[in-house]
């Protein structure tokens, strides 16, 4: 059933009757800690929280090698629902969580209740990260990731952030701080390697939630057949809006948790 689009999502309280469990993945350069604000959140309310760590980032970032792929990243997303025993889960992305997110869903779509895309999205069979990009934003990361060595993409400037397109609203001097010294250089074969998907996962319900895009922008690139929006336009999908930056985990982490929380299962 389609969600109401609202900018003002409704708060938890006492009488929240579903209790669910929810498996977060971050974006670039992030690992589980990120959504330690609304992990604690949720759990104050009974639900079951599985941030994700994904292979070379964060507290795993010394498990980061040239053959860490996006394969590598729908695998750990994998194994955290199945080795512990996840069903019905609500399987969050944010940003470039998108592709490892819509890869693990395929894989178990059977333990899925519902795919939240935060400020992200899908991605199609056979596309990869870097596909997306413009020329110039494309030159940029390679650019970085060579000066890196090769094999990882550093977190940019915040300058060079909002040059991508990236909205810092809402991040104050306390949250890039927090932000920048617990970043990790994001694993670029995870960026290159395309998606690949057999469908399975096309039944399940789906949520895009915009943060950085006003929605009416988001129905007008659906509506218009834009290449990376047109699958949005299938009745599995539901829209919500939480207006702030591209990270609401840390600009509006008890807002992120109240509007996952409203969502249906």
């Amino acid at each position: 059933m389609s969600q109401p689009t609202t900018g003002t999502p409704a708060p938890i309280t006492a009488e929240t009757p579903a209790r669910r469990t929810y498996v977060l993945v971050p974006g670039f350069w992030l690992g589980g800690w990120a959504w330690e604000k609304v992990a604690a959140r949720l759990r104050a309310e009974g639900h079951g929280v599985h941030p994700v760590t994904l292979t070379g980032l964060g507290d795993r970032v010394h498990l980061a090698t040239a053959e860490t792929d996006l394969e590598t990243h729908v695998q750990d997303i994998v194994n955290t629902i199945v080795y512990a025993d996840l069903h019905d889960v609500v399987l969050v992305a944010h940003s470039g969580g998108g592709g490892p997110v819509t890869g693990a869903a395929d894989r178990i779509p059977e333990r899925i209740a519902r795919v939240v895309y935060l400020d992200s999205g899908p991605m199609a069979d056979g596309m990869a990260w870097t596909d997306m990009n413009e020329p110039a934003e494309r030159a940029f990361v390679e650019r970085r990731v060579a000066e890196q060595g090769g094999t990882a993409y550093p977190l940019p400037s915040w300058e060079e952030l909002e040059k991508t397109g990236a909205s810092l609203e809402g991040l104050g001097e306390t949250e890039r701080a927090w932000f920048a010294s617990r970043a990790t250089p994001q694993p670029y074969g995870a960026m290159t390697a395309p998606l690949a998907l057999t469908g399975a996962a096309a039944h399940l319900p789906k949520t895009l939630v915009s943060c950085s895009f006003p929605m009416e922008q988001v129905h007008a690139m659906i509506s218009s057949g834009h290449p990376f929006f047109a699958a949005l336009a299938g009745p599995e999908w539901s829209f919500a809006e939480l207006p702030t930056g591209h990270w609401p985990m840390f600009s509006e982490p008890e807002r992120t948790a109240s509007l996952l929380a409203a969502l249906e299962g």
